[in-house]
Parts: C-alpha cells; sequence; structure tokens
C-alpha cells in the first residue's frame, strides 16, 4: 500500500472510530445550506452520543415520541428503530426538507410524522408518551416549562442544554443558581443528570458545554393548579433577593393584578365589595408602608440569572406603566379594595411566617404553604 494511503488509514483509525463518516455527512450537510446558530441549530454528530440519548428513554416499541429540533435526523433515525411512532417539530424549513430527504421510500417513513413550525408557540402538543430533544438553548425555559404544564404528563423527557441550563434544574435552596425553574421541574417531576457533552461533539461546535437530564414527571400530579403555582413563583421570584413582603407589598404592578384576581373572584361568587376611594388618612398610611422598602416601583429587571424567567406579564405592565407615567407623574389613587387585597398579603405573609424570608431561600414546602394562604383569603395567582 502507497504511504500516502497508510497514513490517511491510520489517520482515521486514531481518531474516534466514526470520524470519517460524521466528517463525511458533516460536509454534505455543509454543502447544502450554512446552520442557523441563531436559533440554536447545533447538529449532534457523535452517533455515540445520539444512541446513548436513545438507550436512556428506555423506549417501548408501543411509545409515541415527541422530537424537538431533529435538525438532520440522528436522533430520529435511532428513536424510530425502537419506538411506534415518532412527531417531529422542526422550525427551519431547510431542515425540515433534509429530514424528509433522509427518510423519503423508507419503511420508517409511515411513521414519521413531521410539522413545520415553533414548538413554544404551538397551543396544544399532541400526545406523546416520551420527548428526546437536542433542544435549541434558546427555547430551554419555555420548553422545560410547557413540558412540565402537559396533561397528561408524558412518561419521561431526555433533554439536551446548556450545561449552566441544566444545574438550575437541580439548584437547591441557597444555591446561586435557584430560580423558579428549580422549584417548578422538582415540584411536577424527578431531575436526573445522564451525561456530560462536549462542544466537539456539534456541528458547529456551541460555545458551552452541554448535559443531558431526564425529567420524570411524579405519578400520581401533585393536586394543585399548575397555573396558579407558578403564578406565585412568578411574583416571588421577581426578586428573589427581596423579602417577600418587599416582593408583593413593593410592587404596585403585583398588587394591581392581585387585586384584578380579587375583584374577579368575587364576582364569581357574589361577593359584595366595598368599592369607594379611601379616605386621605388611610391613603396616606398606606402610600407609607407600601414605600417601606424603598422600591414601590419594579424597574422591569429581574436578578441575572433569572432573566430567563422573566413573566411577559411583568415585561408588559412595566412598559405600559412607564409609557403612562410620562408627563403625569400623579399615582393612580388607591380605593378600599386595594386596602382590602393589600391586608389580606400582609395577613397571609405573617401568619405563614414568611414575611422577612426571601425566595432564594424558600423550599417547597414553603411555597406550598404560602399558596394554600393566599387561597383560602381568596387571592389567586391564574
Amino acid at each position: 500500500m502507497p504511504k500516502s494511503a497508510r497514513k490517511n488509514s491510520n489517520a482515521v483509525s486514531k481518531a474516534d472510530p466514526y470520524a470519517g463518516a460524521a466528517a463525511r455527512k458533516g460536509k454534505a450537510a455543509n454543502n447544502i445550506f450554512k446552520m442557523n446558530t441563531d436559533i440554536g441549530q447545533h447538529i449532534l454528530k457523535n452517533p455515540g452520543v445520539a444512541q446513548a440519548i436513545v438507550d436512556k428513554a428506555d423506549l417501548k416499541q408501543s411509545d409515541i415520541v415527541l422530537e424537538v429540533g431533529p435538525g438532520t435526523g440522528n436522533l430520529t433515525t435511532r428513536i424510530l428503530e425502537k419506538a411506534k411512532r415518532v412527531i417531529a417539530v422542526e422550525q427551519d424549513p431547510r431542515m425540515a426538507a433534509e429530514l424528509t430527504k433522509r427518510f423519503q421510500s423508507t419503511p420508517a417513513a409511515k411513521r414519521l410524522e413531521l410539522t413545520l413550525g415553533d414548538v413554544i408557540k404551538m397551543p396544544q402538543l399532541p400526545y406523546f408518551d416520551v420527548c428526546i430533544s437536542n433542544t435549541p438553548y434558546q427555547i430551554s425555559s419555555p420548553l422545560t416549562f410547557k413540558l412540565l404544564a402537559t396533561s397528561p404528563s408524558p412518561r419521561t423527557c431526555i433533554l439536551m442544554f446548556q450545561r449552566e441550563f441544566a444545574m438550575r434544574l437541580f439548584a437547591k435552596p441557597g444555591d446561586k443558581l435557584y430560580s423558579r425553574l428549580s422549584v417548578n421541574a422538582q415540584m411536577w417531576a424527578k431531575v436526573d443528570h445522564v451525561m456530560k457533552v462536549g462542544k466537539n461533539n456539534f456541528n458547529p461546535p456551541p460555545q458551552v458545554e452541554s448535559n443531558v437530564v431526564r425529567l420524570t414527571p411524579k405519578s400520581p400530579r401533585p393536586q394543585i393548579s399548575y397555573d396558579e403555582w407558578d403564578g406565585l413563583l412568578r411574583i416571588a421570584f421577581v426578586r428573589k433577593n427581596r423579602v417577600l413582603r418587599s416582593g408583593f407589598l413593593g410592587t404596585s404592578t403585583v398588587m394591581e393584578m392581585l387585586e384584578a384576581n380579587y375583584r374577579t373572584f368575587c364576582a364569581q361568587h357574589d361577593i359584595l365589595l366595598d368599592d369607594g376611594p379611601l379616605d386621605e388618612a388611610a391613603l396616606e398610611v398606606m402610600d407609607v408602608d407600601d414605600g417601606a422598602e424603598g422600591d414601590a416601583e419594579w424597574d422591569g429587571i429581574m436578578d441575572v440569572d433569572d432573566e430567563d424567567d422573566v413573566p411577559d406579564f411583568f415585561r408588559e405592565e412595566a412598559a405600559k406603566k412607564v409609557k403612562k407615567l410620562q408627563g403625569n407623574p400623579n399615582r393612580k389613587k388607591k380605593g378600599k379594595v386595594a386596602e382590602l387585597v393589600r391586608s389580606k398579603v400582609v395577613r397571609v405573609l405573617d401568619d405563614t411566617e414568611l414575611t422577612e424570608k426571601r425566595a432564594r431561600l424558600c423550599d417547597e414546602g414553603d411555597f406550598l404553604k404560602l399558596l394554600y394562604a393566599f387561597n383560602q383569603e381568596g387571592i389567586h395567582f391564574s
């Protein structure tokens, strides 16, 4: 054999055994189009890692699998070997065309259902038993919440995330990365670490390392409203380093939302409200107390590690408030219903002994106790 041939052969064998095939496939894909990293297109090129991810899902022959971001189908191929059917949701029409072409005229084509669109904007997910995803990092948080809220719950979810995001799923009270995401994930599911995945296993390589995690929804599902639970956490973690009293009473947008929800509750239960204005003396006392923490208006900015969890409601309301107050610094006068709601919030925080506790130090039991007490007072979060 010529020396050059022997040299090339040895070069391939010294690298990982699948490097040659992976390189050829990568070149073919790049010849067709350029990956759009702005929407998180990083194709998993390592077949060993792809197989390990599918194996960890413990698929059954009767399973329907939801795959988010199938790309060129490296995971899809292995899923179809074990599952009954795959529902693949792909946002990029070019990727969707490649996936269709890959399975065209094969027996597996009949078991592959391709949906073109944004999975986050889908009003309702189709029924599925297992979710497997090389998740575009930009949708990590909304996808996780969407999967946790899905009913009936899937049996398991095997998800690839950016390493720091994955660590937030495991975070405990007091940890730097502890957030609304941590509480929600651990409330509705058992979270397990599956494996670390280096950035060189992708084409093109992302700038960060990745982790694969397994979310196993709790069965039976906790008997509380997901919207109520998440609504409470959204408020508590607006500023996770502030005491809860300040988070609720020191943020006028929050109090206005709770007042609106309480009015709805009273209307639904035929409870009459005294909707008159407060007298000046009561108004002064109320304003002084609301400003005690020195931050009566929320500025629309959350703690840095919680930015992904900023509720759209607060963003929109903060923007509206800034626009409304331009050229009109006079605050809206509070009425008797607002004072009633405020007194209920104070009572709940005092009775639960959580007034001076910070959200980052509260555990699942604290939030459950808080939600139950608020509901008993007729205050809801959805």
